[in-house]
C-alpha cells in the first residue's frame, strides 16, 4: 500500500495547469455509448477514474482507446448489456442504463460505489426511468432494466442531484417525444455534457428555474470534444497557495465557474487576479474567520468544503460550516484534530435549515482558529477529504505519513508530482 510522506511549512509558488474535469469527462465517455461512431475527447487527465470507466465500456464491446489526454470512444457494435462486475465500484455503471435501454433494449450493471458522503440515492434514477417506459429491478449484485423503447415524460427531481439529471439527459435525448426535467442540476459538468450531446445532435434547451427540455431524436452522430477544466482542482490549487501562504497561478482556472468559490477567498483575507489563462492565488493578510454552507450550483461545492475548512482552522476567530448536500461528510475531522485543531462535529443546521434539520445527521461543523498545526499519521476516506488531508499536511510543521492514496488517484492526475514542481517536500512510499 502507498502512503505519501509530507513535510510541511513551506511555501507553494509556481504555475500549475488545471485538468480536465474528473466530474466531466467519464459521463462523456458514457456517452458516447448513444452513437455508432465516433467520439473523441480531449484534455482528459489520466486518473484510476478513467481506468474504471474504459473497463466498463470495453465490458459491453465499445472500443477505448487512449492517447495522451485524447480518449477515442467507437461504440459501434455493442456486444452485451450485461456487466456484472468491475475491478472497482464507483458510480458510472448507473449512467450506463439508458445508453445500455437505447441500444440494446436491456441493462444490467453492478451495484454503485464511490466515496462514502451519505446516503446517495439510486431511487431517483429508477423513478424516472420507469416514468420513460423502462421496467427496473434489483438482481443479487445488479441493476437490472429493460425496455422496448423509451418515451419523453415530465421528470420533476425531488432535489437537483447531478446523477439523476444526467441519468434524465441520456434517456431523454433518444427517446420518444418530449422531456421536460424539472428541479435539475445546473453544474458546469451538466453544461459540458448537454454541449457534448449538442454536438452530437441532440436537442437541449435550458429553462428558467432548473428546467431542461429535451425533443427526442432518432440517431446521434459523432463528434469532438474538450472536457472543461476541473473547478475542484483549480479550487485545490487555490487552497494550497492560501493554507501555505505561497502564490500559485492556476492556469486553465475559468472564473465563470469559481464564482462563489473566490467570493470565499476575498471573505476570508486571500486574494486572487484574474490574468491571461488563469487565475493567481495568494494572501492579502491574516486569514480570517468566515461561515460557509454548501449548495447546489451556483452555490458553494460540497467537494470544496473540505479542503476549505483547512483555511478555516488557520483563520482567526469562530467558523462554521454546514453541507446541506451530503448528510455525512466530515470523516475527515479526526484527523484533522490530530493535526491540533480545534473542531467539533455538530448536529444541527448552523445556517439555513436544511433538508437534515431535526434528523440527527452530523451535517455541520465548528471550527475554532488559527490552529498550529502538526504532522500526524492520517488516512485519506475519500477523494476530496484526502486532498484536504494533503493540504493540512502542507500547512503544518513537520511531518505527516498519509495513506489511503488511492483516492487521491481517482480524482487527480500525478498530484504528487505536480505539487513537487511548486516546492512541496512529498514523497510517495
Amino acid at each position: 500500500m502507498e502512503r505519501l510522506v509530507v513535510t510541511g511549512g513551506r511555501p507553494l509558488k509556481g504555475s500549475v495547469r488545471v485538468k480536465g474535469a474528473k466530474n466531466a469527462f467519464t459521463k462523456l465517455m458514457v456517452a458516447a455509448l448513444l452513437t455508432e461512431e465516433k467520439v473523441i475527447l480531449t484534455n482528459v487527465p489520466q486518473t484510476l477514474e478513467l481506468e474504471l470507466t474504459r473497463e466498463l465500456l470495453q465490458k459491453i464491446g465499445a472500443r477505448v482507446s487512449v492517447r495522451g489526454d485524447t480518449v477515442t470512444v467507437h461504440a459501434k457494435k455493442l456486444t452485451s448489456f450485461r456487466v456484472n462486475k468491475l475491478s472497482r465500484k464507483n458510480r458510472i455503471p448507473i449512467l450506463a442504463i439508458a445508453p445500455l435501454l437505447h441500444r440494446m433494449g436491456k441493462a444490467e450493471v453492478p451495484f454503485v460505489g464511490g466515496d462514502k458522503l451519505g446516503a446517495r440515492p439510486v431511487s431517483f434514477h429508477f423513478s424516472l426511468l420507469r416514468k420513460m417506459g423502462a421496467e427496473v429491478w434489483h438482481g443479487e449484485k445488479t441493476y437490472c432494466a429493460s425496455a422496448k423503447k423509451l418515451k419523453g415524460a415530465i421528470i420533476t427531481l425531488p432535489y437537483p442531484s447531478v446523477g439523476a439529471t444526467e441519468t434524465a439527459i441520456l434517456a431523454a435525448v433518444l427517446a420518444k417525444g418530449k422531456t421536460t426535467i424539472k428541479n435539475a442540476a445546473e453544474e458546469p459538468e451538466i453544461i459540458d455534457l448537454i454541449s457534448c450531446l449538442q454536438k452530437m445532435g441532440a436537442l437541449i434547451e435550458l429553462g428558467v428555474n432548473r428546467v431542461i427540455k429535451i425533443e427526442g431524436v432518432s440517431k446521434l452522430h459523432g463528434a469532438e470534444h474538450r472536457v472543461i477544466p476541473d473547478r475542484l482542482e483549480a479550487a485545490a490549487f487555490a487552497v494550497l497557495a492560501l493554507a501555505t501562504n505561497g502564490n500559485i497561478f492556476v492556469e486553465e482556472a475559468e472564473q465563470k465557474n469559481l464564482i462563489t468559490f473566490l467570493n470565499a477567498v476575498r471573505r476570508i483575507g486571500g486574494e486572487y487576479k484574474v490574468e491571461k489563462n488563469g487565475i493567481r492565488f495568494f494572501r492579502s493578510g491574516p486569514l480570517k474567520a468566515y461561515d460557509i454552507e454548501t449548495a447546489p450550483h451556483p452555490g458553494f461545492m460540497t467537494d470544496w468544503q473540505q479542503p476549505f475548512t483547512v483555511l478555516l482552522m488557520l483563520a482567526r476567530g469562530t467558523s462554521y460550516v454546514h453541507d446541506t448536500v451530503y448528510e455525512d461528510r466530515f470523516g475527515y475531522v479526526r484527523d484533522f484534530i490530530n493535526l491540533g485543531a480545534k473542531i467539533k462535529v455538530l448536529t444541527k443546521c448552523v445556517g439555513s435549515k436544511c433538508r437534515f434539520s431535526g434528523k440527527g445527521y452530523p451535517h455541520s461543523i465548528e471550527i475554532k482558529g488559527p490552529a498550529r498545526l502538526k504532522g500526524a499519521v492520517m488516512i485519506m476516506p475519500d477523494i476530496r477529504a484526502g486532498l484536504a488531508h494533503l493540504v493540512a499536511a502542507l500547512a503544518a510543521n513537520g511531518v505527516s505519513r498519509i495513506s489511503g492514496v488511492e483516492h487521491l488517484d481517482r480524482g487527480y492526475e500525478r498530484l504528487d508530482v505536480r505539487l513537487k514542481k511548486l516546492g512541496a517536500r512529498i514523497e510517495r512510499v
